[in-house]
């Protein structure tokens, strides 16, 4: 028995990787777009949530005696859900709107275990340093934040502009091990039956 990670964000692999855990990854192949529309005027954790259950469902079935885990993470800034930026001028104009701000990272958990399904999601504050124009254009070309919820990372570059969290800092990596923890006990599991010792 293994953890499945329907995701290949190398962040979250690491996350587990850190942790003990080598992951099986299998990407899920999900619309996002349909599936934000859908989920138009939800709130914004039940949104990120249901990001994240629609990637481990479409996994599950591949990995019955396995644990399947789905994740997704937003920022919510000025009441506004934003994702990844995916362009170089998206995220100059992304951290010009974040700078010296605070926002909420929300990252959904989905883990599946046979017909357990568990859903979850955490908030963490993020402040946002005053970086100055020359530092955002520079993050910006350097790529790291173009695929990264909110713009940026806590653990690379991004970590120059970050002035302080509020909550799990794995969950801004990306994966919340509290949340998975507790998900996997549970399901009748330890954490320490994952790892890889």
């Amino acid at each position: 028995m293994q953890i499945v990670l329907a995701s290949q964000s190398p962040s979250r692999r690491k996350i587990f990787n850190s942790a003990g855990v080598e992951p099986l990854i299998h990407p899920a192949d999900v619309d996002e777009d349909v599936l934000l529309h859908s989920l138009n005027g939800s709130a914004p954790e039940e949104i990120v949530r249901q990001l994240a259950l629609a990637k481990a469902q479409v996994v599950a079935p591949s990995y019955p005696g396995d644990v399947v885990i789905g994740g997704d993470s937003m920022l919510l800034i000025d009441a506004t859900l934003q994702g990844k930026p995916h362009t170089r001028e998206a995220t100059i104009e992304r951290w010009k709107q974040q700078r010296g701000n605070k926002a909420t990272l929300i990252t959904g958990h989905a883990i599946i275990f046979g017909d357990e399904v568990i859903v979850e999601s955490s908030s963490t504050n993020i402040h946002f340093a005053e970086a100055s124009d020359v530092d955002i254009e520079r993050y910006a070309d350097s790529g790291e934040p173009l695929e990264c919820a909110g713009a940026f990372t806590l653990e690379a570059l991004g970590g120059w502009f970050i002035d302080s969290i509020e909550g799990d800092p794995s969950s801004v990596i990306g994966l919340s091990l509290p949340v998975v923890r507790r998900a996997l006990y549970r399901l009748g599991f330890n954490a320490s039956d994952f790892w890889n010792m």
